[in-house]
């Protein structure tokens, strides 16, 4: 079992697995190849020897890649106070509550876009932009992004903090000049008062000619199928303390059936304005010792990545 306090570790074991596995995949020669090697130059940087062939040649090559276009990627994380759920006292990808899930599914995509020499920058928000970072592509940049991500994984849940997704695309599409791949991890609770707003902002970002992944952390058995035991619960609004008392077998079925029509109504508007809309269950993660069995529970995050790559470098 691996030791998870360590997003940086995790990320970098999902992406080693995950490149391995393009290599048998409809991906292969995707720009993480090289397209040979060359003998390395004395005072170059050490950076892209290939330290296994010296092993066997006892020669010094260095890597060279294929020309590739550099991308520039915006990562936001909703971390509001619904994205803390559900509550344990110590979440991990074991047993993850949606913002551990976000967190290391952008840990995941920091290190494959620093693999692929890309740009990327990295945003918090709720109700306004809490954190926004410069977008840059240098190991500095890449530990300092972890560093954060640590910070936020550690931190105590807020108290009644809402999100306002809508008004937070609309001031990223002002802000974000260059074009860029933007990358929306968000449970879609929020203090909308209709998903129109949440499909405008989307399209903003697109009319900005930005390229758009929008992925919906959820938790299927409670928020979606409404699966709990027979017995009256009250049930409390995180992000505004609004409390309803009943029994869940009063509303389950409306209730489930109300929130699929929902969301497939956000996936066709997606799908109309060539947003991809994502669907991410935290149930579906399963913490494994085998870096293939790791990377295979992310590739719901890294394959519509990848499409998205391939799109923009043509």
């Amino acid at each position: 079992m691996f030791d998870y306090s360590s997003i940086e570790f995790i990320a970098n074991k999902v992406v080693e697995g995950f490149i391995t596995g393009l290599h048998k995949s409809p991906f292969h020669g995707f720009s993480v190849e090289f397209a040979e090697h060359r003998l390395y130059n004395q005072g170059e940087s050490t950076r892209h020897i290939d330290w296994k062939l010296y092993g066997r040649t006892d020669k010094l090559f260095v890597k060279k890649y294929e020309e590739e276009t550099n991308l520039r990627c915006q990562l936001v994380i909703d971390c509001s106070s619904s994205m803390f759920f559900p509550f344990h006292s110590q979440p991990s990808l074991d047993k993850p509550n949606k913002i551990t899930f976000a967190i290391y599914a952008a840990g995941v995509l920091i290190s494959l876009l620093y693999k692929q020499r890309d740009a990327f920058g990295l945003n918090f928000v709720s109700d306004t932009i809490e954190m926004s970072t410069d977008t840059k592509s240098g190991f500095a940049h890449r530990q300092y992004l972890f560093q954060l991500l640590e910070q936020t994984l550690r931190k105590q849940p807020p108290q009644h903090k809402q999100t306002k997704i809508d008004d937070i695309l609309h001031l990223l599409a002002e802000k974000i000049h260059r074009r860029s791949l933007v990358v929306v991890f968000t449970d879609l609770f929020s203090s909308l008062q209709s998903d129109e707003a949440l499909i405008d902002s989307l399209r903003h970002l697109r009319h900005s000619k930005h390229e758009v992944i929008l992925f919906h952390i959820f938790d299927q058995k409670q928020e979606v199928n409404f699966d709990y035991p027979e017995r009256p619960f009250k049930f409390i609004d995180l992000e505004t303390n609004e409390q309803i008392k009943l029994r869940p077998s009063e509303v389950k079925e409306s209730y489930a059936q109300a929130t699929k029509a929902r969301l497939n109504a956000i996936r066709q508007a997606c799908e109309k304005s060539e947003i991809d809309f994502v669907t991410a269950s935290i149930s579906n993660i399963a913490a494994e010792s085998s870096s293939n069995k790791l990377s295979s529970n992310f590739d719901q995050i890294l394959i519509p990545y990848i499409l998205k790559r391939e799109k923009m470098s043509r």
